[in-house]
């Protein structure tokens, strides 16, 4: 059996709407097609993970309504590892709701729900068993984050931080990741530099580095990424498309990069499997729905 890697985080029900444009405050528009998709960045990473080659274990915390069932039944079909899935009966489910643009450009307000429920106690020794890689997310208490990072660092697994929504991270917890992958506005807020070019985006990396991080990917949208460690200091380009829902572009690049890494691909190739899911991500609409699987890439 191939190790597994561990994905912990979020699970939401997303909720979208495609409007030609955004409403102003005080306004109604009359919006398009309406759509009801999984999301949430923990199960989409894992979702796309899952699709893109990798043998994911996912944990999350869900109510025990009607979303919550859903998404579980989901996550099997998805041929995760959903043994460690909790169900809550003192939370609802998360939920998003999305308003989508004709330009593909998205407004999200999340209600976390049991998310930010998933505690460092539910979360057994068992589940890091078998495992060599972890990703986790910003979308579940910051408390069951720094317990992850921890234990994995006692058990030497590589641990991915997607540090999205973006929050304040403290050392003790950076010094043990191995890849952050923050996006421009996320770099500005972590580390105070606006990573508009090459020399900003040595800066910002530099800071990471310095914190202890071995690894950094800066995702910066159309414009690819920038790779920064011992071996590498350069931007990969993105591949061009016309994007219809950037919904979840940042779920899928990190699900790719994890899914890459944990099969034996070096830092080029991982960079670039991972921004050519992302790219045909985009030109789909929803979350989970949109990750590719390992055929269309190959």
């Amino acid at each position: 059996m191939s190790k597994k890697v561990l994905v912990i985080g979020s699970s939401n029900t997303d909720m979208v709407v495609k409007t030609a444009a955004f409403p102003k405050p005080g306004e109604t528009v009359l919006g398009g097609k309406f759509f009801m998709n999984p999301g949430g960045k923990g199960a989409n990473q894992a979702v796309a993970a899952a699709r893109l080659g990798a043998n994911v274990r996912f944990v999350a915390k869900t109510g025990n309504d009607i979303f919550g069932k859903q998404a579980a039944e989901g996550f099997v079909k998805e041929d995760l590892d959903t043994q460690f899935l909790i169900q809550t009966n003192d939370f609802a489910s998360g939920v998003a709701l999305i308003s989508v643009n004709e330009k593909g450009e998205n407004q999200i307000v999340v209600a976390s729900g049991a998310n930010m429920d998933l505690k460092p106690q539910d979360l057994p020794d068992a589940i890091f068993e078998n495992v060599e890689w972890a990703l986790v997310q910003l979308e579940i208490p910051m408390q069951t984050i720094e317990y992850v990072v921890k234990k994995c660092a006692s058990l030497n697994i590589k641990v991915i931080l997607n540090p999205a929504p973006a929050d304040t991270l403290k050392d003790e917890l950076l010094k043990d990741i191995y890849l952050i992958t923050p996006n421009e506005t996320e770099t500005q807020l972590l580390t105070g530099i606006l990573p508009e070019n090459p020399e900003k985006l040595e800066q910002a990396a530099s800071f990471f580095h310095q914190k202890g991080v071995e690894n950094v990917v800066i995702t910066l949208g159309k414009d690819g990424v920038f790779l920064s460690n011992n071996s590498y200091s350069q931007i990969i380009p993105a591949v061009e498309v016309d994007p219809m829902d950037t919904t979840a572009a940042g779920d899928v690049f990190n699900g790719a990069v994890l899914a890459a890494l944990s099969n034996g691909k070096d830092w080029i190739e991982a960079c670039e499997f991972a921004c050519n899911a992302a790219a045909l991500s985009v030109t789909r609409m929803g979350a989970q729905s949109s990750a590719p699987f390992l055929k269309e890439l190959n």
